[in-house]
């Protein structure tokens, strides 16, 4: 609903609104552009208002992309993308339903009641928070973000939405504070900037999120059981005493980085968790870390490579990896097996060399191979002009890793969960 206001926004979310996207639904049940003008006459000739005729065709498209995030509704988020109303930013920069989830489960564990969420953009945290039983105080500072979030909050009467800004809310404290908890997710885009595909552009210091850092912070001393969620790159210098630090990430991309305070932190200090479908998640901490010396040459290369999933290294928890890093920090570690670790990968090493793009190319056709995923760790190499380089003709397929060791550029050429191999280097 980009471009709209909040009038138009409470009348879309109204009875003559619903009956208009119901009727969307039935003319287009998926979203199409190259149907949206027959769509657009047949809704206006049967005397639907051509302003709100315009604003559901850019909600049903909002939804088809917010299908793959949003999915169906489920006991733990009661709300699915068919449901949902959506702006423009806000589908983009909502919480995922499987974290938000994660963090309502946060509040429940530590016997909180009732929640605070400052900044509530359109309500998904909100949503899994009322979906758990807490009572919810959705606060946003913009008028037609509060008016969204109105709609999508609206089948749990314990979920009150308030437009104004976070600073201005009155949170309990001392005994009051007891039962009570703050989430907050601070904007991290400035809405007024954007990049060549409209997006807002993103804030990436830490003293120019609003509301500011020094700011949750003193919600946390206020009120113990905070919560906020923060960009992948927090800064690990930054966490304060006693909290806990958590990056995650869903698939394999690292979304955020939750701060939590008082009785939310489980373990302080920096974590990782790494979430995928129909798994639990997989929790890194850095109690986990070893330490072993990173290896000083090629030739100690072991049979097996390990990499970290990218919320592990964004906490600069890759030193709980088996084995031998790589290179410090940068996610690869080797040793002589395989490992079955959640939050990692094991590839058999087939062959090392130095990254010489002639003596690669020169290996790949000998072993009649044509077709090259390129993977890049520790790498200021350019991935483009590498596989150009590499091209070659061939019925075979290799999986090559470009990182560094010792200093040193070199590409191990791997096979995801094979047999190790003994190598010519």
């Amino acid at each position: 609903m980009a471009g709209t206001d909040p009038e138009l926004v409470t009348r879309l979310t109204g009875p003559a609104g619903r009956e208009l996207l119901s009727r969307l639904a039935e003319l287009m049940p998926t979203y199409a552009a190259d149907a949206a003008l027959g769509v657009t006459t047949r809704l206006r000739a049967d005397g639907f208002d051509p302003e709100l005729v315009t604003a559901a065709l850019a909600q049903a498209r909002l939804r088809a992309m917010a299908h793959d995030k949003f999915g169906p509704a489920t006991a733990t988020f009661g709300a699915s993308a068919a449901d949902l109303y959506f702006t423009a930013d806000g589908r983009e920069q909502a919480t995922r339903p499987e974290l938000a989830v994660r963090h309502a489960e946060r509040f429940t564990a530590a016997g909180v009641t009732a929640v605070f969420d400052l900044g509530c953009g359109i309500g998904s945290d909100a949503i899994a928070l009322a979906s758990a039983g807490i009572a919810v105080s959705a606060v946003d500072a913009d008028p037609l973000t509060v008016a969204v979030a109105r709609a999508n909050l609206s089948p749990w009467p314990s979920a009150a939405v308030i437009l104004g800004r976070a600073e201005d809310v009155a949170l309990p404290t001392g005994p009051e504070a007891r039962h009570t908890g703050v989430w907050v997710d601070p904007a991290r885009r400035e809405s007024r900037a954007r990049d060549v595909s409209g997006r807002a552009r993103r804030l990436w210091s830490l003293d120019a999120i609003s509301p500011s850092w020094a700011q949750v912070q003193a919600w946390a001393a206020q009120v113990p059981a905070t919560g906020a969620k923060l960009s992948p790159a927090f800064p690990h210098s930054s966490v304060p005493a006693g909290a806990e630090a958590q990056w995650t990430s869903w698939r394999g991309e690292v979304l955020e980085c939750a701060l939590w305070w008082g009785p939310l932190a489980q373990v302080a200090g920096r974590t990782a968790a790494v979430c995928r479908p129909g798994s639990p998640p997989a929790v890194v901490t850095e109690a986990d870390l070893r330490d072993e010396p990173a290896l000083a040459a090629l030739d100690e290369l072991g049979p097996w490579l390990h990499e970290a999933d990218r919320a592990v290294v964004r906490a600069g928890l890759s030193g709980a990896l088996p084995g031998r890093a790589l290179t410090p920090g940068i996610g690869l570690a080797t040793s002589a097996a395989a490992s079955v670790l959640p939050w990692l990968r094991s590839y058999a090493v087939i062959d090392a060399m130095p990254l010489r793009p002639k003596a690669i190319r020169a290996w790949l056709r000998a072993r009649d191979i044509g077709r090259v995923t390129l993977k890049k760790r520790g790498s200021a190499v350019d991935p483009d002009r590498l596989l150009r380089e590499l091209s070659a003709r061939g019925a075979g397929a290799a999986t090559l890793v470009a990182t560094s060791i010792a200093g040193q550029s070199v590409a191990v050429i791997v096979e995801p969960g094979g047999v190790a191999a003994s190598m010519t280097t």
